[in-house]
């Protein structure tokens, strides 16, 4: 296809401006002159999309699917896994920022607390404590370790289970082609922040070595107790038995440990946001894996991806008693203090196969099916110690929890023409047991020892359908479900029950959307989309005593929409010049989800599920020259809302506005660079997260600054 943009004109019309905008460019070159106006050629071909997910990758489907890629390359070095930073392209996510390095996030106003409505995985693996029985996501990997991210919206995470959140991948870097490469980074920040990366990679015949350490700390910004350090771990090797199969292995060690300043009152938090009211809290984290992974092409059209995991995971809390919202501790039972030990020793299997063939006279059809088993085995014990700051005491409770998922799945792309059809079904099983042997907090009801065994049966199907070979048209339908958590199936706190009529919180979802990139500096996705959520479980008072129940019904529904264009791309298009080659790109992108999240059955009718910000809007602008040169200036803009479904006043969090500056510049060859950033340009006074004991504060202004040296 050939453009002829007329040059001789002071201006150029929105008509040629929106046919280029729509016009894969890869080329402008002089034509030849026709009558006094003066034409450019501009020789237009088809792209791949990179900032979607393709169709059919190694044995997945994500035709008909809403995906992100979020490359972390794009963007100046991530300091202190800044997760504002790291997902400010990608609309309808919440971060739920906090003051220690842990990670919650949230997805078209679903609870955020550890991403317990969100699939977290680590290369395809789950990284959950525990799927289902205890669905924090304590844990997620160093972003220095991270190639990209990929983000299945919504009930396009089928493939990777039942949450109704979403599905966030963290894809790790492969061992670089070359024998030996030698990276270290070291960074320095407000409230003595440290930081220390140091990677090791290459490869040597057949066998690729990616191996990795990581350590920062910092004090924290609140008066007291703020401090943390993490530390990372691990190595990823990859051998190549043949040409259409390989291995891998990987191993990676965390470990971590932070104090908990405690929550402020909302008078606290507007005269002294760094104010402490929690001085001994602390928290530890140690999760040790390991993973085995086998990846084969049978033939042209077959495909096997095997994987199998093992993982220790050792959650530790020491916490004052006594206190209440915003408050100090105070009374006789400030004086003890609770201490809390959760042990998870799980293993899982992933075995999934696919199949291209043809029928019908077309080609292109694709067959996947897989299978997915995960246990865990949980031991909880709780100890009471005689002074504030024990670190170990007398038992009052211990329990064991098992937890067995076994999942069947199977998808079909179906091919017509331009326009796709995959059809998929999960067949869900989950066993979980609880029993106690000691709960001393339990004087009115027995001690507990069930089990539970839950079948669910998930459908969807997905649509797409080819406008342009760079615009698609998608659309999906799904189900998904939230079963019980330890937590709910049996509660351990003092005249708790549990509803003998508890069902696992279901819900469907249903997209349609249209995206493109028809060029490489501009590229859209815009689709809306619906959500209902029924028999939430929460808790109500019931004759005296705390009833685990279904408590309600939710409709969530919006509109998401994201947008980058490259400036100088699009002058270089119009004009026929070659400045981007020769100067770098100026972007600018955008993205904003609106949302209406409603309470439509149960006491909660009415009001708006906790979070549920009606806006999630994101833009900045960014200059990019070659892999010399990446400076962003980007901001986060959210609505006012509530970190509680009752929507009582003390958990009212107001809007809030954050910019962030970064800058990444290579100043000796390939072989030392500078990075530096400025959090919270503007010194923004704001919250983003209420806890039951209070307002977490998020942190003022704040620098870094850093070096990394490669061999």
């Amino acid at each position: 296809m050939i453009l002829r943009v007329p040059l001789h004109k002071k201006e150029v019309s929105w008509f040629y401006l929106l046919v280029l905008l729509s016009s894969p460019v890869h080329a402008v070159e002089p034509a030849a002159e026709y009558g006094v106006t003066q034409l450019k050629e501009v020789v237009v071909t088809a792209g791949q999309n990179k900032a979607v997910l393709p169709d059919v990758q190694g044995t997945s489907i994500y035709s008909g699917k809403k995906t992100s890629v979020i490359d972390l390359e794009e963007a100046p070095a991530i300091m202190n896994n800044n997760f504002r930073q790291a997902l400010e392209k990608t609309p309808g996510l919440l971060l739920s920022e906090e003051s220690t390095p842990l990670f919650s996030v949230g997805y078209r106003g679903l609870e955020p607390h550890r991403a317990q409505f969100t699939q977290v995985l680590k290369d395809g693996i789950p990284i959950h404590a525990d799927m289902f029985g205890y669905p924090e996501a304590y844990y997620v990997p160093a972003l220095q370790t991270v190639d990209h991210i990929d983000f299945l919206r919504g009930g396009s995470a089928l493939l990777y289970g039942p949450q109704p959140g979403g599905a966030l991948n963290f894809v790790t870097k492969d061992p670089i082609a070359g024998s030996f490469r030698l990276e270290t980074e070291n960074s320095f920040g407000s409230h003595d922040f440290y930081s220390h990366y140091t990677n090791l990679s290459g490869t040597n015949g057949p066998v690729g070595h990616y191996t990795y350490g990581h350590h920062r700390q910092s004090q924290g910004f609140r008066d007291f107790n703020s401090q943390f350090a993490v530390d990372y771990a691990g190595s990823k090797i990859v051998i190549e038995q043949d040409p259409t199969a390989h291995w891998t292995v990987a191993f990676d060690l965390y470990e971590e440990g932070h104090g908990e300043p405690g929550g402020l009152t909302r008078f606290d938090f507007d005269n002294n946001e760094s104010r402490t009211t929690r001085f001994m809290d602390h928290f530890e984290l140690n999760r040790y894996g390991g993973s085995v992974r086998y990846e084969k092409e049978i033939d042209e059209n077959t495909g096997l991806d095997l994987k199998a995991h093992g993982v220790y995971y050792e959650r530790l809390s020491w916490r004052q008693r006594g206190g209440g919202f915003g408050t100090l501790a105070s009374g006789a039972n400030a004086s003890t203090n609770d201490i809390e030990s959760q042990e998870f020793y799980t293993g899982g299997f992933d075995g999934r196969w696919k199949r291209e063939y043809s029928a019908w006279g077309q080609e292109g059809h694709v067959f996947t099916g897989g299978v997915l088993y995960h246990h865990t085995t949980s031991p909880r014990t709780d100890e009471r110690g005689t002074t504030a700051d024990a670190t170990e005491g007398a038992l009052r409770k211990d329990a064991d929890r098992t937890m067995d998922y076994l999942s069947l799945f199977f998808e079909n792309l179906f091919k017509f023409g331009r326009l796709s059809i995959t059809p998929g079904v999960r067949f869900e099983n989950v066993w979980q047991s609880v029993d106690e042997n000691l709960n001393l907090d339990k004087t009115t009801v027995p001690l507990a020892n069930e089990s539970e065994f839950d079948f669910v049966p998930l459908f969807g199907v997905g649509a797409q359908y080819e406008v342009t070979p760079e615009v698609d048209l998608y659309g999906n339908i799904s189900q998904s479900y939230r079963p019980k958590i330890f937590a709910q199936a049996v509660p351990n706190g003092t005249n708790q029950v549990v509803n003998a009529d508890l069902n696992e919180g279901d819900s469907w979802q249903a997209e349609i959307g249209l995206r493109g990139q028809p060029t490489a500096f501009f590229s859209w996705d815009a689709s809306v989309f619906h959500m209902a959520f029924e028999d939430q479980i929460g808790t109500a008072f019931v004759g005296g005593f705390s009833s685990v129940q279904n408590v309600g019904d939710a409709e969530h529904e919006g509109v998401e929409l994201a947008v980058e264009l490259g400036l100088i791309g699009l002058s270089d298009a119009i004009f026929g010049g070659d400045c981007v080659s020769r100067i770098g790109e100026v972007g600018i992108f955008g993205n904003v989800m609106l949302l209406d999240a409603e309470f439509t059955g149960g006491p909660n009718t009415g009001k708006t599920p906790q979070y549920a910000a009606d806006y999630i809007m994101k833009a900045g602008a960014e200059y990019r020259f070659e892999e010399r040169t990446k400076i962003r200036l980007a901001g986060t803009f959210t609505d006012e809302h509530f970190a509680n479904d009752t929507n009582t006043a003390q958990f009212f969090v107001p809007s809030y506005k954050v910019w962030d500056l970064t800058a990444e510049f290579k100043v000796y060859k390939d072989f030392v660079s500078v990075f530096g950033g400025v959090n919270n340009l503007f010194d923004r006074h704001y919250f983003a997260r209420v806890r039951g004991d209070g307002i977490d504060p998020a942190d003022g202004r704040n620098y870094y600054a850093g070096a990394k040296f490669t061999w």
